[in-house]
């Protein structure tokens, strides 16, 4: 079954109330739609499905976010689940965009290039000023795919703040399913955060 919540103007903690609500009534398998106007409410709303079990997938619209969350758990271990919800401002970014063209890092033996590409990742959260943008394609959407390593990470990353894409065209190209973390793009969306950055960084 499929639920949405429409949570447009609404600020926090309001969108997640409102979604947790409806998901501690929803049964496995079902799909939530949640409609929301800002970067906090996206936030939070991952935090929640973070913690509750469901899939998280969010989109930019041209009104603000659409998110989609897929309940994977028990009705009771859901409604056990008391969301954490932070009503501040996410960490300032810093003015420049990161880009993955694959999932390893450098040129070499295959296996290190996966640790260093893990490293480089969990680097960027311990940064004073995560970047603003991490852009996913070719290879590099393999790092927002299920199971990649790099998951907990990226969440971290977008929780502080950071806008995460990866390319649609690439992610059907290698058959990976919706990312785990962060939005679908193309290359419109792409070339134009690009072009934008006054720094873009390619490891």
């Amino acid at each position: 079954m499929k639920h949405t919540v429409d949570a447009m103007g609404k600020q926090c903690p309001v969108p997640v109330v409102m979604t947790k609500k409806v998901l501690d009534q929803a049964e496995q398998g079902d799909e939530i739609q949640i409609l929301v106007d800002n970067e906090t409410a996206v936030n939070n709303l991952s935090r929640l499905a973070g913690s509750t079990g469901c899939s998280f997938v969010s989109k930019k619209t041209a009104d603000g976010y659409e998110i989609r969350m897929v309940v994977k758990s028990d009705k009771q271990a859901r409604s056990e689940v008391e969301p954490e919800i932070v009503c501040t401002p996410a960490s300032p970014q810093g003015d420049y965009t990161v880009c993955f063209t694959s999932d390893k890092m450098g040129d070499g033996d295959p296996e290190l290039g996966e640790i260093l590409i893990k490293g480089f990742v969990y680097a960027l959260t311990q940064l004073e000023t995560p970047p603003a943008v991490i852009l996913f394609y070719n290879g590099g959407a393999r790092l927002t795919a299920k199971d990649s390593p790099c998951i907990e990470d990226l969440r971290t990353l977008q929780e502080q703040g950071t806008e995460i894409l990866t390319c649609g065209t690439c992610v059907n190209f290698y058959d990976l399913g919706e990312p785990v973390v962060g939005t679908v793009t193309n290359m419109y969306t792409i070339a134009e955060k690009l072009t934008n950055a006054s720094k873009v960084i390619r490891p």
